[in-house]
C-alpha cells in the first residue's frame, strides 16, 4: 500500500502478478548464509525454496522464519478501516470494487509477501519457500521446473489441492485474467501440466530471459477446479460468492459497503508447516468502511476499530490527543521501515496529446511545492522523493560512471546527451515561504513559451491551432483533506502559469472506473520501487503492455527503458544487474512522467493496547494481519475499563 493514500484502482488486483510485479517491499542487500541450492551431477537443482542466484537464507530443516514469536498465542481480533465501498468478493475482475483482501483465501505454491500468508520471509529479498509444494526440482538452465506438491494440502471445503487444481488456476488467470498478464505469461511459459495428482511441471520459451519464470509460476494463487466447474463462475466477473481457498484465513461474514470479516480456519491444514509458526495468529481480521478518512478516524477514536496505519501527517501530528491516548488505552507508535519509499506521486497520462512534450510535463511538475506543502500542510514531517529507489545503493547520483556510463554509451542514439552528461534528475527546490515559487514559475512559463503553448489576451495558454492547455485531476472524495488541499494549490500554481487546470471530487467506485479507463490527465498514483530484476519490470514501466497494463497509469513506452530492462534481465551477476537497475532509475527520472512527491521512512501506527509484535521487527514488513499477536489479558483490561466494547 502506498504510505499517502489508499491504492483504489489496484490494491485488490497486485496481488495476481505476485513476483512478476517486482514489489517495492525489498532490499539490495540479501543475508546469504545457511544453505544453497546446488545442481548435482544430473544436472538437476533440487530445494526446498527457490532464489534465482540459487542463495536460501533458510535451510532445508529450518523450524520457523527468524522474526517470528514461535511461541506467540493464537486467539483475538484484529480490525482495521477501508475507504468506500465493495460490491465483489472477486480481487481479479477488472469490473467492481473488491473487499478488501478478498485474495488472502488462497494459497500458492512458493507463496507470497506476508500479508498474503505465504512462504516469502520477510527478513530477506529474493526468496521464496515452499508451501503448496514441499519441494521443487529445475535444470540449471532454468527452462522448466517441477513442483512437488504437500498431499496433505486442502481447500476450506475438505477436497484436496492437487496438481490439476494448480494447471486449472494458470490456464484460468492467463484466458480470464488481466489482458496485459496473459500476454505476458503465454509468451514465457509454453506449458502447464499435471505429472500426477500431486506434481506438476511448468515448461518454460527459449530465448528469453529465465527471470520471473520459476518465482511467477510459483506464486499463482490455487483455485478449486471442481468449484469453477460446478458453479460455472468466471475469474473475469464480480460475484460476492468466493471459491474455497486452502490458505489459513476463510470469510466469516461480509455486509456490503459496511464490513467484512475473515476467521482462521479451525481445519486448515498447514499449521504444522515451519513457514506458518508463529504466524496468522488472530482468531479473527475484521475491516470496517468508511465514506471517508475523517469518518475513519472518529470511529478508531471511538473504538469501532482496533488498529489503524496513518497516512495523514496533520492527523499524526495534531489529532491523536484524545482521552484514549492520554490514558495509555491506545498505543501511537512510529516503527522502522526497512523498505524503499513507493513511487508516488502525481502522474501524467502520456497518452493525452498536451502531455506528450517533456517540456511541458516538466512545467507542471514546477507547479509543485514540496516545501511549502511539507511544513504548511504536513508539519514538515516527510522528505523529498527524488529516485524510483530512494535511499538505497541503486540510487542514480550525479554523472553517470564507470560500467553505468559504459552501459549507456552502450546503447548509441537511443540515450539522448543530457542524460550522459547532465547529473541525474532530481525534484526542484522551492520556497517554503509561499504556495507559488516565483522563480519556479518563471522557469515554467518559458518552458510553456517554448513548447509552442503562447499566453493569449485572457491569460490561458493555446497552442497553434488555438487550443487551450487543458488539464483535469480528479480525486477520490475518500481521500484526507490534507490530500485535498494538496491538489488544490497544485491546480491553483498550474491556473497561475496560464494552465486551464481543474480538479474535482468523485466517489471512489467512480474514481476506480476513471483509474482504470484513463479517464484523466494527472492522476495521484503510484508505481512499485525495483530493488531485483524481472519481468514485472516490463509490466510497470514496459511498452509491449502500456496501452492496457493498469500498472502504468502513465502508459509509459520508452524504447531506452525497454532496452535497459532487457539487459537487466539478461544478467548473470548482482554487479551487472545493479549497473542495469540504477541505469534504468536514471532514465525514468529523465522521462519525467511522474512528479515524485513525499515520503516517510518509518511507519505510523495507532492501536488499541492489545497486540503485541517480534522486537525487533523484521525489516521487509509490518505485518500486523501476519505475525503481530493478541494479548488477551491486555484485551480484557481494556473491556473492564470501557475503552472497548
Amino acid at each position: 500500500m502506498p504510505r499517502i493514500i489508499a491504492k483504489t484502482a489496484e490494491s485488490h488486483l497486485a496481488p495476481l502478478l505476485g513476483k512478476w510485479l517486482v514489489a517495492g517491499a525489498a532490499a539490495i542487500s540479501i543475508l546469504m548464509a545457511a544453505q544453497s541450492a546446488r545442481a548435482e551431477g544430473d544436472g538437476i537443482i533440487r530445494s526446498h525454496g527457490y532464489s534465482y542466484f540459487g542463495d536460501l537464507t533458510y535451510p532445508a530443516d529450518y523450524t520457523h522464519f527468524g522474526y517470528v514469536n514461535p511461541e506467540a498465542p493464537k486467539g483475538g481480533e484484529i480490525s482495521i478501516w477501508a475507504p468506500g465501498t465493495f460490491d465483489s468478493m472477486n480481487p481479479y475482475a477488472r469490473k467492481g470494487r473488491a473487499g478488501r483482501y478478498s485474495w488472502m483465501m488462497y494459497e500458492t505454491l512458493l507463496g507470497e509477501a506476508p500479508a498474503g500468508g505465504g512462504g516469502m520471509p520477510a527478513d530477506v529479498y529474493g526468496e521464496a519457500y515452499g508451501l503448496l509444494a514441499e519441494r521443487l526440482e529445475y535444470d540449471e538452465g532454468k527452462t522448466w521446473v517441477t513442483f512437488f506438491m504437500r498431499p496433505e494440502a486442502r481447500f476450506s471445503d475438505g477436497t484436496p489441492v492437487t496438481a490439476h487444481d494448480v494447471v486449472f488456476s494458470h490456464n484460468l488467470l492467463i484466458e480470464q485474467g488481466l489482458p496485459s498478464y496473459g500476454q505476458a505469461v503465454k509468451k514465457r511459459v509454453l506449458s502447464a501440466e499435471a505429472l500426477n495428482d500431486h506434481t506438476v511441471k511448468f515448461t518454460f520459451a527459449q530465448g528469453m530471459s529465465r527471470r520471473s519464470l520459476i518465482d511467477q509460476v510459483g506464486g499463482v494463487p490455487v483455485y478449486s477446479k471442481a468449484w469453477y466447474e460446478e458453479t460455472g463462475a468466471r475469474l473475469d466477473e464480480p460475484r460476492l460468492e468466493t471459491s474455497p481457498g486452502s490458505a489459513p484465513y476463510m470469510i466469516d461474514s461480509y455486509d456490503i459497503n459496511r464490513r467484512i470479516v475473515y476467521k482462521r480456519n479451525p481445519d486448515y491444514w498447514g499449521w504444522h508447516l515451519p513457514i506458518n509458526k508463529g504466524r496468522h495468529n488472530f482468531d479473527r481480521i475484521r475491516i470496517e468502511y468508511f465514506a471517508d478518512d475523517s469518518a475513519a478516524f472518529e470511529a478508531f477514536k471511538a473504538g469501532e476499530y482496533t488498529f489503524r496505519q496513518e497516512g495523514n501527517s496533520k492527523q499524526w501530528a495534531t489529532g491523536y490527543d484524545f482521552p484514549g491516548v492520554q490514558k495509555g488505552d491506545v498505543v501511537k507508535k512510529e516503527l522502522p521501515d526497512g523498505t524503499p519509499p513507493t513511487p508516488t506521486g502525481v502522474v501524467f497520462n502520456l497518452g493525452k496529446e498536451v502531455l506528450k512534450d517533456r517540456r511541458v510535463r516538466e512545467a507542471v511538475s514546477l507547479a509543485y511545492n514540496f516545501e511549502w506543502t511539507n511544513e504548511s500542510l504536513q508539519f514538515g514531517l516527510f522528505k523529498q522523493r527524488h529516485s524510483f529507489v530512494q535511499g538505497n545503493p541503486l540510487e542514480a547520483k550525479g554523472l553517470p560512471e564507470g560500467k553505468e556510463r559504459a552501459l549507456l554509451e552502450s546503447l548509441g542514439d537511443l540515450v539522448p546527451d543530457e542524460i550522459l552528461n547532465e547529473p541525474a534528475i532530481m525534484a526542484h527546490a522551492s520556497s517554503p515561504k509561499r504556495e507559488v515559487d516565483r522563480r519556479n514559475l518563471r522557469r515554467a512559463m518559458a518552458l510553456l513559451d517554448e513548447a509552442g503553448w503562447a499566453v493569449g489576451d485572457d491569460g490561458m495558454r493555446r497552442n497553434a491551432k488555438g487550443d487551450t492547455l487543458k488539464l483535469n485531476f480528479p480525486m477520490p472524495s475518500s481521500g484526507s483533506a490534507t490530500m485535498g488541499a494538496f491538489v488544490e494549490v497544485f491546480v491553483q500554481n498550474l491556473r497561475r502559469m496560464g494552465i486551464d487546470a481543474t480538479h474535482e471530487k468523485i466517489d471512489p467506485a467512480q474514481y476506480t472506473l476513471r483509474e482504470r479507463d484513463r479517464d484523466y490527465e494527472l492522476v495521484f498514483d503510484q508505481y512499485a520501487a525495483f530493488l531485483d530484476t524481472g519481468t514485472g519490470l516490463h509490466q510497470r514501466y514496459g511498452s509491449k503492455e502500456a496501452a492496457i497494463s493498469l500498472f502504468n497509469p502513465a502508459g509509459l513506452a520508452s524504447p531506452l527503458v525497454d532496452k535497459i530492462i532487457d539487459i537487466s534481465l539478461e544478467t548473470e551477476t548482482r554487479e551487472d544487474r545493479d549497473v542495469a537497475l540504477m541505469a534504468l532509475d536514471r532514465v525514468l527520472r529523465w522521462e519525467r512522467f511522474m512528479i515524485p512527491v513525499w515520503y516517510n521512512d518509518s511507519t505510523w501506527v495507532a492501536y488499541y493496547d492489545q497486540y503485541e509484535y517480534p522486537d525487533p521487527l523484521p525489516r521487509y514488513a509490518l505485518g500486523q494481519l501476519d505475525f503481530w499477536w493478541f494479548n488477551a489479558d491486555k484485551a480484557a483490561d481494556l473491556k473492564a475499563s470501557g475503552a472497548l466494547r
